[in-house]
């Protein structure tokens, strides 16, 4: 068993350059055979036991299962977090909408107290919530999500890396008057929310379709902004002033986000582009 005959195995399901680097990921992860080792020919070396493993493995590749899932974790923002059925699989473009919060944090820190308190709604994998936490060691974090799955799995991710995230369960359409902070608090409110629709399903691909959370990624054709409404709403009280509103998007409605948003008439709007030039994001501004 190659190198070479393994990825292209997933040529049906998978272009030439990603079923290479999913091999290659498999192979470094699972068995800790680097790119040097590969080249050398070490692959056919593997033991009986790793072999039948990968063998199992590359079976459940070619029906279309994420590798993430198979091998249990995802890279994001440089590090690896755990990651199973219960939750979504990480996106490079949530990595950019945690840099977004970073970089702001990190400016407006310049001089004053770094202290600041930061809120992750739809926390899922923990991936947003714990690289803030990471990164701007004196934010106090909280994350929040209504799967219980999703919280286990969150507060693990936490535990492995070394981190302190308060994570709650809540519900971001039905957040009580409870909830709200006085005085209000947050620095920052951040969200990647569900924003796909139902009519979507058709265009995606199948390992997203049949093995991803459907909680986690759609939302009901009727009302695509429902999660964006009720976590805005919210977010007006529950933001200190000057405070901001970070949200991944669905660039098919950036506009109609942006026009709801404006006509709550207390943030100030900026539509942001991700790496491939799709409004991917929304920063909001409370005035």
């Amino acid at each position: 068993m190659t190198y070479e005959a393994l990825w292209h195995r997933l040529i049906p399901h998978y272009e030439t350059d990603e079923a290479k680097a999913i091999v290659r990921w498999v192979l470094d992860v699972r068995f800790g055979l680097s790119w040097a080792d590969i080249l050398c020919g070490k692959v056919t070396e593997l033991s009986a036991n790793d072999q039948a493993e990968l063998e199992k493995i590359i079976l459940r590749l070619e029906k279309g299962e994420p590798v993430q899932y198979i091998i249990g974790v995802a890279d994001f923002c440089g590090r690896q977090f755990h990651v199973e059925p219960g939750v979504l699989i990480p996106r490079p473009e949530t990595e950019e909408l945690c840099r977004m919060v970073i970089k702001e944090k990190e400016i407006s820190q310049k001089g004053q107290s770094p202290l600041c308190e930061i809120l992750d709604i739809g926390t899922g994998s923990g991936c947003i919530a714990i690289t803030l936490a990471l990164e701007l060691p004196d934010a106090h974090v909280t994350a929040w999500d209504i799967s219980d799955v999703a919280l286990r799995i969150a507060q693990e991710n936490a535990t492995a890396l070394g981190v302190n995230v308060s994570f709650e369960h809540r519900d971001a359409l039905n957040i009580p008057s409870s909830l709200l902070p006085s005085p209000s608090k947050y620095s920052s409110i951040v969200s990647n929310p569900p924003y796909i629709c139902e009519k979507e399903k058709s265009s995606m691909e199948r390992n997203v379709l049949e093995h991803e959370p459907h909680l986690a990624l759609f939302v009901p054709d009727d009302d695509p902004l429902r999660f964006y409404r009720a976590i805005a709403q919210y977010a007006i009280e529950a933001l200190a002033p000057r405070g901001s509103l970070f949200f991944e998007i669905n660039p098919l409605y950036a506009d109609d986000l942006a026009h709801l948003l404006s006509m709550m008439s207390c943030y100030d709007i900026s539509l942001l582009r991700d790496q491939f030039g799709k409004r991917r994001f929304l920063k909001a501004t409370k005035i």
